[in-house]
């Protein structure tokens, strides 16, 4: 997939979701990370990585955002209509956020350190926009405690996709880490 398509494409969920979000529906991102998520593995010769990152960033998703809900940090806009421990339309955001590191973000795989540092700075930087412009996040004070928790969690989310995507893009032979096959 073009670099360009897929950072057009996660900026299109991205404004679908917090637009969405503050009008109290879910539909316009799982719409839109229905369309550009079939569009990618369609085009993708990393389907499986992408897919294993989706799952990943779910993962991730509901325990940094979970864990802002859980512990009275922050409160959303359209909470899921479903028992999740995070927003429908913010976990859309994150499967769709795993599927820039194999395109727009693929840089970061051997950049581990910069991806840390986009990580602390842009994850929240990212909350910081849905609160201010569309107010489909709010922080309880004193909000750094929420901030400092977001740049924790996103300064190692996004360094571990990068890997993530790195480790499951490899072939077994060039992989290190993983184990030889025993002969059947």
């Amino acid at each position: 997939m073009n670099f360009w398509i897929s950072l057009i494409g996660y900026q299109l969920v991205w404004f679908s979701a917090v637009i969405g979000a503050s009008h109290g529906l879910i539909w316009p991102s799982l719409l839109l990370l229905a369309l550009y998520a079939g569009w990618q593995l369609a085009c993708s010769t990393a389907r499986a990585t992408d897919l294993k990152l989706m799952l990943a960033a779910l993962v991730l998703g509901c325990l940094l955002d979970g864990g802002l809900i859980y512990f009275g940090l922050a409160n959303y806009a359209s909470a899921a209509p479903l028992a999740a421990p995070a927003p429908l339309w913010i976990l859309a955001l994150w499967a769709t956020f795993a599927l820039t590191f194999t395109q727009s973000l693929k840089y970061l795989q051997s950049r581990l350190w910069l991806a840390l540092a986009l990580g602390v700075v842009a994850g929240p930087m990212a909350y910081l926009g849905a609160a201010r412009g569309w107010q489909v996040v709010s922080f309880a004070a004193p909000a750094w405690h929420g901030f400092l928790w977001l740049a924790l969690g996103w300064g190692i989310a996004t360094p571990l996709l990068a890997w993530l995507a790195r480790y499951w893009s490899q072939p077994a032979i060039e992989n290190p880490l993983l184990l030889p096959e025993r002969a059947a």
